[in-house]
C-alpha cells in the first residue's frame, strides 16, 4: 500500500509540475499573505555540502500553483531522488511537507515557522516495522546560505540521531 501510495503520489507531483503560474481567476492571488512567505528563503538553485564541507547533491526550490507551494527537486551525484511539495494549510494555521524519494520513501512532516526557523516533524515506520519520529530544522544562514538538519529518533523522541546536515549555498 506504501508503495501505491507513494506512485500515486509522484503521479500528482508530475501534475504539480504542469500547473500554470498564471494569477487565479478573478486577478486574485491567494497565496500572499505573510505565512506562505515564511519558507522563502529557502527558493532557489543550491549546491549542498555536508557537514564535512563535501559536495553532497544540488536541489532546487520553486514555487509552483500560483504561488501556494514550494516544490523541490532533490539529486545526488550517485542517483539518489527525491522530491517534495511543502504548503501552508490556511485553515490549520500549518506547514505540510510530502516528500518522496526513488527508494520508495514517503514522508508526510508538519510544523511551524519559529524563531527564524522552519520546523516540520512526522513519523512513519521503519524497515523491522518500528516507529520512527523525524524532525527537520531549516534556517537562514549568513552569506545566503540554508541550514537543514534532519534527526530521527526509534524511541519515542529519548533520543536523536543526526541523519542529515546540510549546507545550502546558492548555485
Amino acid at each position: 500500500m506504501r508503495r501505491a501510495f507513494g506512485t500515486a503520489l509522484l503521479i500528482v507531483l508530475a501534475a504539480v509540475s504542469q500547473a500554470s503560474s498564471a494569477p487565479a481567476p478573478g486577478g486574485k492571488e491567494p497565496c500572499k499573505d505573510t505565512p506562505y512567505n515564511q519558507f522563502d528563503f529557502w527558493l532557489g538553485d543550491w549546491k549542498v555540502h555536508g557537514r564535512d564541507g563535501k559536495l553532497v547533491g544540488y536541489n532546487r526550490i520553486e514555487r509552483v500553483l500560483n504561488g501556494c507551494a514550494l516544490r523541490e527537486s532533490y539529486r545526488t551525484p550517485k542517483g539518489y531522488r527525491g522530491t517534495s511539495l511543502s504548503i501552508y494549510d490556511r485553515s490549520r494555521r500549518r506547514w505540510h511537507q510530502t516528500w518522496v524519494d526513488n527508494r520508495g520513501m514517503l514522508l508526510v512532516l508538519e510544523g511551524e515557522f519559529r524563531e527564524g526557523r522552519m520546523l516540520l516533524s512526522g513519523a512513519d515506520l521503519g524497515e523491522d516495522g518500528s516507529r520512527v519520529l523525524h524532525r527537520i530544522a531549516w534556517s537562514a544562514r549568513d552569506h545566503g546560505h540554508v541550514r537543514q538538519i534532519w534527526e530521527s529518533s526509534r524511541n519515542e523522541g529519548r533520543d536523536w540521531q543526526l541523519e542529515f546536515d546540510g549546507d545550502y549555498r546558492a548555485e
